[in-house]
């Protein structure tokens, strides 16, 4: 037989277990915190406000997202230039710290061969009457991801390439890697002196007639490099020793291609070089 002053207790432990049960649930939850409320909602402030700086036709299968002040942006666009578009419109938002883009670029699939050959020749018109043969760009293509190399004479060439590329069907994305020559009054004298003194040679100034396919000089610090593509080993040479005969140049790397030749240190190879 219990003890009547055990059953007491047990029958008060039962009674207040009773009472705790009989409780609403909600009183056991954790209270929420005022600060955490106010910073959700202050991210999705952001986040309206992304989504609003995305507000077009080309963005329309764009979400945005946005923790911890970065913003997340994902779905698809049919160009490389919506992509990063939308990247900048993104960081322009007050309140968003950094962005990940993961939107991915639908559009057509071109094969690489095939993309790198039309990106070339858009390349080649690129910025012709304003100082186009100053410029050698060159082209890598894999998996429809363009990586751009080689040298631009100006900020503002380099900004074109990469603003020409981006709006082309089938690019995937883009890497840029040019190299702005420095600026410099002696390399710019050098440049335009190297320029007459090739294309003034009798056998050479056959070179000036097609914007598109001159010989290319670019200039570091005095330091000439020509590329491009030439009729024969003579024009090579005879090149070469024109650019080194002008005042000031301290050296002369010659990377001009003879006729169907792909010699190793060619533009479009030593774009994972510079």
């Amino acid at each position: 037989m219990i003890p009547s002053r055990i059953t007491g207790r047990i029958t008060l432990a039962g009674l207040v277990v009773g009472a705790l049960l009989s409780l609403p649930q909600a009183s056991f939850a954790a209270p929420r915190t005022p600060g955490a409320t106010a910073m959700q909602e202050d991210e999705n402030s952001v986040a309206a406000a992304v989504t609003s700086k995305l507000n077009k036709k080309q963005f329309q299968n764009v979400k945005a997202t946005v923790q911890n002040g970065i913003a997340t942006l994902t779905g698809t666009v049919d160009l490389y230039e919506y992509k990063a578009d939308a990247g900048k419109r993104a960081q322009k938002v007050k309140g968003v710290a950094a962005v990940r883009n993961q939107i991915e670029v639908g559009g057509p699939t071109v094969p690489d061969d095939q993309l790198k050959a039309k990106l070339v020749e858009k390349l080649q018109y690129d910025r012709v009457g304003y100082g186009n043969a100053f410029n050698s760009i060159g082209v890598e293509v894999q998996n429809g991801v363009v990586t751009l190399g080689g040298h631009a004479r100006t900020d503002v060439d380099k900004d074109s390439a990469v603003a020409l590329v981006s709006l082309y069907p089938g690019v995937k994305d883009v890497i840029e890697e040019i190299q702005v020559d420095p600026v410099s009054i002696m390399d710019d004298r050098i440049r335009l002196e190297v320029a007459r003194s090739v294309y003034g040679y009798p056998t050479l100034n056959k070179y000036a007639i097609d914007p598109a396919k001159p010989i290319r000089i670019s200039v570091q610090n005095g330091n000439v490099e020509l590329y491009g593509v030439v009729d024969t080993q003579a024009d090579k040479e005879v090149a070469y020793l024109r650019a080194n005969s002008v005042p000031g140049v301290f050296s002369v790397k010659n990377y001009l291609q003879v006729g169907g030749e792909i010699p190793e240190n060619s533009a479009s190879n030593k774009v994972k070089q510079n």
